[in-house]
Order: structure tokens, then sequence, then C-alpha cells
């Protein structure tokens, strides 16, 4: 039988050399978090049987924000150190063998996976490794003598264990001590390690300069994609309507399951549609009364998610409304202002027009409202 394999992603840190407000590993890269980006590529493997998180005290919304709807266990809370986290984590895991991953290294390739789950057939650890390619000197006020850099390699992760012998090489471990790698660690219990071939796209993410350059190498890999959504809703009684995530007074009110704000529900199935994921419908059907009156923000958070989760980024997006009442001109920047803050997006990245069909048809009757919108996504190219 297959043995059963962990993926633990260690996600702890505090993450402050790579800047911003928030811990380096729920930072956003191409419109996903760090973390996400490394469970996406650890769940992609068909050898990867559970994955496993290890948090901070006081991370849970930004985990939860992070992971989305993806199905993962109730996370691990760290310890004060890396040592501690990831020793949490072990004690959290009952599988065979186990995948110990620095959050901050999203891009894993499946192949590294697949060699260090082979080299586990022979020993009860193994690390990826790359050949050191500068040369290396010691350095103080002068530079000193070259090292030889023959015999040294860049380790990284994942590093994987059989996971009872990495258990009790962490319970044997000098609590005292610092580890810098959980191989480290393996050597002190005397555990064999073996090495295989590592990956460039395993770099850590350390510096803001890293971020930057993982956001361009991910946008050369995606493709933009366009689509378009209308919508309609017509009069009823009432003493106000909701356009575009904004109430605004009127002689009446728009009929519909929701809310009916037909400028949110145009540019909801516009969204769906760059993921070729149905229409609005599809995901809140009419007929389910858990959605009647509902607010339709809802519906448009839910696109938005949807796409975050495929790894995607909006990058524009445009409604028109149409009508001849209410006048949409004055609540126009409001409109705008509110769509920006449920996509995050910069209001540039967001046009609202308004016109009217010159009196003609069922918006020319005053009959009701209509809706036009169309969104611009790029996605990861394997989409």
């Amino acid at each position: 039988m297959q043995p059963r394999t962990t993926a633990l992603i260690v996600a702890a840190g505090s993450g402050t050399r790579a800047g911003g407000d928030i811990p380096k590993q729920y930072a956003p890269i191409a419109g996903k978090a760090v973390l996400a980006h490394a469970i996406d590529a650890l769940a992609a493997h068909p050898r990867v049987d559970e994955i496993r998180v290890v948090i901070g005290a006081g991370q849970e919304q930004l985990y939860a924000d992070a992971i989305g709807a993806r199905m993962i266990a109730v996370p691990v809370i760290g310890g004060v150190t890396r040592r501690e986290s990831v020793a949490n984590g072990l004690a959290a895991t009952r599988s065979d063998q186990i995948l110990i991953h620095d959050a901050a290294r999203p891009f894993l390739p499946g192949d590294v996976v697949d060699r260090l789950l082979a080299a586990l057939e022979q020993a009860p650890g193994a690390v990826p490794v790359l050949p050191v390619a500068d040369t290396l000197a010691e350095v103080g006020d002068d530079l000193g003598p070259n090292v030889p850099r023959e015999r040294l390699a860049r380790v990284q992760t994942p590093q994987a264990f059989r996971t009872d012998a990495i258990r009790a090489a962490h319970a044997a471990w000098d609590a005292g001590k610092e580890a810098t790698d959980d191989a480290q660690i393996a050597r002190a219990a005397g555990l064999t390690v073996k090495t295989v071939e590592g990956s460039p796209a395993l770099d850590k993410l350390t510096f803001p300069a890293d971020f930057a350059a993982a956001e361009q190498r991910l946008a050369a890999a995606m493709v933009s994609r366009t689509a378009l959504g209308f919508d309609v809703h017509g009069f009823t009684e009432g003493d106000g309507l909701w356009i575009g995530g904004i109430r605004i007074p009127h002689s009446r009110a728009l009929a519909g399951h929701s809310d009916a704000d037909v400028g949110l529900h145009a540019l909801t199935d516009a969204l769906l549609g760059t993921i070729g994921d149905g229409d609005i419908g599809t995901h809140f059907p009419p007929s389910d009364p858990r959605w009647r009156g509902a607010a339709s923000h809802l519906f448009l958070a839910h696109a938005r998610g949807l796409i975050a989760a495929r790894g995607g980024r909006i990058d524009h997006v445009d409604l028109t409304i149409i009508c001849e009442e209410p006048k949409v001109g004055p609540h126009r920047a409001a409109i705008r202002a509110r769509i920006a803050e449920l996509l995050g997006l910069t209001e540039t990245k967001i046009s609202i027009k308004a016109t009217t069909t010159e009196r003609l048809g069922f918006t020319g009757r005053r009959e009701g409202v209509a809706a036009q919108a169309a969104a611009t996504v790029r996605l990861p190219e394997t989409e």
C-alpha cells in the first residue's frame, strides 16, 4: 500500500523583512496570497493526501481570507520559533511521511515532490538542493580567502521525512538551541538525509524585490479574458432602488428576488463569464429562498472570490446603466467608489456610464432599468 503523505506548510512567521502591513505569507501575488499559491501547488500533486498549515497566534482571520473556499483542515497554531511551529504541526498529523514546506516558497514544481518521495524509499529524509554558482569568500573589513564551493549547496524546502523519524528527532533536539531547518534536526539525530535536485522556482520570497520579481514572472504567464453581462429589472412600488451598490431615492423600486441591483447583477455575470463559470442564476438561483431580498454585493464578492481562487486578477470593469429614470449622473461617483471597494480595485479601473434609449423600448417607456457590463481579467495560462 502506498504511504500516506501530509504536506505541512509553515506560515507562522511575521515576515518583517518583506515590508508591508501584513506577514509576507498573506501578501498577494497576482491577486492571490503567497500562502494560497503554496497550498494550491501542493494540493495539485496526486501523492499529497493532506495539507496542514501552521499559523501564528492571532493570524486566524488573515488565514481565512487567504484560503477562501479551499477545503483545508483547521490550522495548527505555531510556537515562538519555527522549530516549535514545526513540532506543533508534527503533533497534529498521523501520516506515514511528511513534506515540511515554507509558505514563503510558493512556486513548487511537482517534479521536485516526485524526487523527494522517491528518495524516501531509500532513506528517512530527503531535501532539494541547488548548486552554488557564485564565488564564495570570507569577509570582514576586507575581502578574505575564497571558500571552496564544490561541496556546498543551497538547501530548499519542502523537506521530506518519514513522519515517526522526524518527530523523534524533534523530541531529541536540545530546546535551548535553534535550528536553521528540519534537515539539521534530522542529522543531529543520526538520520540519513538524501539530496535531490531542487528548482530555482523554489527561491524564498524575503525582500520587496523578490515579490516584484514574482509578480512579473506570473504576469508573463497569464492570459487576458473579457466577458459581458446584461441584466434588466422592471419597476414596482417602493421609495428607492439599488444601482451599483448604492441606494438611490426614487418614487419606485425595482422588482426582483434579491435587492434587484441591476448594475451589480450585470457586473457579476461579466466576471463569472471571464472564468466560464455560468451566470448569477447558476450560483444564486431565484428558486432558493435564501437569496430573497439579499444584498447583491454578496453576489459580486462571490464572483471576485472565484476569480481569486483561480489565481486571477481583475484588470478593469465597465458598467453602463440604461434608463430614463432615475438620473444616474448625480450618483456616478458614489457608484464608482462602491464598486472599487467591493472589488478591491482602484477607481481608475472602474468605468461607470449612463445612457437612455431616446424614449424607445422598455426603458424608454420608463418601465424599468437595464445594465450592461464588461470585465477584463487575467488568469494563469493553465486555466
